[in-house]
């Protein structure tokens, strides 16, 4: 049984990275390193929310370094240019390494329909969360002076700790993901 379920998901994790790509156009499955959890941002250039939450992706980023975790950020903007991602990037300080997925294959996996949207995978690659990064932002156009719960934070130290999250979605406030096909 574990063999069969090994071989299918080495079948399913190639046919998600024949469509996902580094931004040298490369392969890329962000799955293929063993790691005890996966972190998936999905983000827009063009999100204002997004922009706001890179300090705080930084700080998580940062500490879940020790433990190496992979934190990947998905671009799912087909129209998006690597140049204007790599700008993004860098005039953002944003933390991961950058993934194209212009086939919406991650963001079918991941169940994520906004930017910034955040989704943790166990070391398996079971989704075990997916929403917001935390409850700073009430609704659009409408936030809190500062979080007052950390959904992602949570969610990673659960997957660590071999515990179930206690709220494995939430409702992550953005950018549509669904205008950018």
């Amino acid at each position: 049984m574990l063999r069969s379920f090994g071989l299918l998901w080495a079948v399913f994790s190639a046919a998600i990275a024949s469509d996902i790509t580094s931004l040298e156009a490369f392969r890329q499955d962000p799955f293929q390193t063993p790691a005890p959890a996966y972190v998936l941002l999905f983000v827009r250039t063009d999100c204002p929310i997004t922009n706001r939450y890179a300090p705080e992706l930084q700080r998580i980023s940062a500490e879940f370094a020790a433990q190496h975790i992979p934190f990947w950020l998905v671009y799912p903007d087909r129209t998006e240019t690597v140049s204007s991602i790599r700008k993004h990037i860098e005039q953002y300080k944003l933390p991961g390494s950058p993934l194209l997925d212009a086939d919406h294959k991650l963001v079918a996996r991941a169940h994520a329909s906004v930017a910034p949207e955040a989704a943790v995978f166990d070391s398996s690659g079971k989704l075990v969360y997916h929403g917001r990064i935390d409850n700073r932002w009430v609704d659009v156009g409408r936030s809190r002076p500062a979080a007052t719960v950390h959904d992602l934070e949570d969610a990673i130290n659960a997957t660590l700790g071999r515990m179930p999250v206690a709220e494995p979605q939430t409702r992550a406030v953005g950018c549509s993901l669904v205008d950018v096909n």
